[in-house]
């Protein structure tokens, strides 16, 4: 897709390094190949070399820098990192030290390439993380949470999917692209949270997908026409998020709560929330909870022929994203790209 080529061709102008740390799945080490020769990123892909050659024989691996933890010269350094960024935090369970002592931070990360990747990042040795093709969401936030943090004055972290339309087009988002946000991280988020990830998603959709956002508050009500005592205060909640993100961001063309229909169908948004600068041309679509958001990112990619790319985080010092364990090499490929545009 031309967007997807755009994407490539700015991440490598930007020459930066990404490291992957699952050199154990196929679409991995075939993503590290392709990214490598096409000149898209530097790449430094966690495993043995030679495993990594096996699973997918007849591989050219020479540009990449594969680096295996059990045998690499820094992992005494990365150990340290993480001990001193963990240093007082007590593991919930048997209430003692997380890492009694640098040793044991060292065992962990030699069992834990995630969190490995995390700390190559954290050193300042490559510009970006990516993982998740063979691990959870939880499992590849989590070193990103506790070592690489927050940005500043970033109060929520928070993801969103670049969705592509197929070649064919779509006649109600005519820039072809979309951003949905948040489908992958926060599972009920609160009113303040609901208006940081539209404002995030804001960003992406600037930076990353270069679109102008126009950023719809999804719910099942538009402008209060479903809300009822036994909805539990939903729709509230995304009217309520609406406004405060409207303070937050003045300048931000941001509305709802909206029915999808009468964020992205101009006929509906005139007859349900006639005035609306937003209602019917919407391109950025916030979701009131991650079951709302997984679902509907997933109808639009497999019904749709959308293409998803991401989830691509938002609110970390360092850019760090994960895959969805139904990931494509090609998809792999684009979310590199992605995270080295926002390095």
């Amino acid at each position: 897709m031309d967007f997807v080529k755009e994407l490539e061709k700015k991440a490598a102008a930007a020459g930066k390094t990404i490291v992957l740390c699952e050199g154990e799945d196929k679409r991995v080490v075939e993503a590290a190949a392709k990214i490598v020769k096409e000149g898209i990123a530097k790449i430094i892909l966690l495993g043995k070399k030679d495993e990594c050659e096996k699973l997918v024989p007849g591989i050219d691996l020479s540009g990449v820098n594969v680096i295996d933890p059990q045998t690499d010269s820094n992992a005494e350094k990365y150990a340290e990192l993480l001990f001193k960024a963990r240093e007082g935090k007590i593991n919930k369970k048997t209430g003692a030290p997380e890492y009694a002592d640098v040793a044991a931070a060292k065992a962990y990360i030699l069992k834990d390439y995630t969190m490995y990747g995390a700390l190559i990042l954290k050193a300042g040795v490559a510009d970006g993380f990516v993982s998740g093709a063979c691990h959870s969401t939880a499992n590849t936030l989590r070193p990103g949470l506790q070592v690489i943090k927050t940005a500043h004055g970033v109060n929520t972290v928070s993801s969103c999917f670049i969705m592509v339309a197929p070649e064919s087009g779509n006649p109600y988002v005519k820039e072809g692209i979309a951003v949905f946000g948040d489908c992958a991280i926060n599972i009920n988020p609160t009113e303040e949270q609901l208006a940081d990830i539209a404002i995030a998603s804001a960003e992406t959709a600037v930076k990353i997908a270069g679109i102008e956002p126009r950023v719809a508050m999804l719910s099942f009500s538009t402008k209060g026409s479903g809300a009822d005592p036994k909805d539990g205060d939903t729709v509230g909640k995304v009217a309520r998020a609406a406004a405060l993100a409207k303070e937050k961001a003045p300048d931000l063309a941001l509305d709802g709560e909206f029915q999808f229909d009468a964020a992205v169908a101009p006929e509906v948004g005139e007859l349900k929330a006639p005035g609306s600068k937003v209602a019917g041309h919407a391109n950025t679509f916030i979701f009131p909870n991650i079951n709302a958001g997984n679902i509907g990112y997933k109808i639009c990619q497999r019904m749709g022929g959308w293409m998803a790319i991401g989830p691509v985080c938002q609110g970390f010092a360092k850019p760090l994203n994960d895959l969805s364990r139904g990931c494509s090499v090609d998809d792999i490929v684009a979310t590199v790209a992605v995270t080295a545009l926002q390095a």
